[in-house]
């Protein structure tokens, strides 16, 4: 293993170029990188947050994480900035380690998107001066959730503000990877969560 500088760069040429990068984080967990150093620790933290059966039947955030980022890898072309939307797809559940509750059975992470976008800000501040692409990378983080806000007509729904910082197009695309990213989806769900994605869309054109 090289110094974390090195590995933040390597990380970046597995995400931006391989067609699914989760073989090469998945055969990074031998190295022990993800529990021994920081701030790689913030992902290895999603080895062990559990997650609800019902939505995720994947198991883990880690293993949420590493569906989502190979759902990315096969549409980043369409975004418009491939390597912020990259790094949001590795980032964007970090907030699920420090939010996660489970009570009565039930399993929740309140907040955590807002708790990610910080989490995802810390990372990439260890790496890079940035800062107009640590903003963008950690905006995209915060409203990743907006989608099921939006379509439910849940009162987390923050329109407005979510279009002043982030791209309609970029924000549904990786909100697409997200509701993509688990096990078990069927023709059926897979069109059911585009359906999903294109009302998002549409009520946010309208707002």
């Amino acid at each position: 293993m090289g110094n974390k500088q090195e590995l933040f760069w390597e990380f970046e040429k597995h995400l931006m170029e391989d067609s699914k990068p989760s073989n090469y984080f998945n055969e990074m967990l031998k190295s022990g990188l993800f529990s021994e150093t920081y701030p790689f620790t913030l992902l290895g933290d999603l080895m062990d947050t559990s997650q609800s059966a019902k939505y995720h039947p994947e198991g883990s955030v880690w293993n949420h994480t590493m569906l989502v980022v190979d759902q990315a890898a096969q549409v980043k072309q369409r975004s418009q900035a491939p390597r912020v939307f990259m790094w949001a797809a590795l980032l964007h559940d970090l907030g699920k380690a420090r939010t996660t509750r489970e009570k009565k059975g039930r399993i929740t992470s309140y907040d955590h998107d807002k708790c990610g976008a910080k989490l995802a800000a810390e990372f990439l501040e260890v790496f890079s001066d940035d800062q107009d692409y640590i903003k963008k990378v950690a905006k995209m983080v915060r409203w990743h959730m907006q989608t099921l806000f939006v379509v439910r007509d849940l009162p987390f729904a923050e329109i407005k503000k979510m279009l002043d910082e982030v791209s309609l197009d970029e924000i549904a695309l990786l909100s697409l990877c997200d509701r993509l990213g688990r096990g078990g989806m069927t023709p059926q769900k897979i069109a059911e969560e585009r359906e999903n994605i294109r009302c998002f869309v549409e009520k946010c054109q309208t707002y």
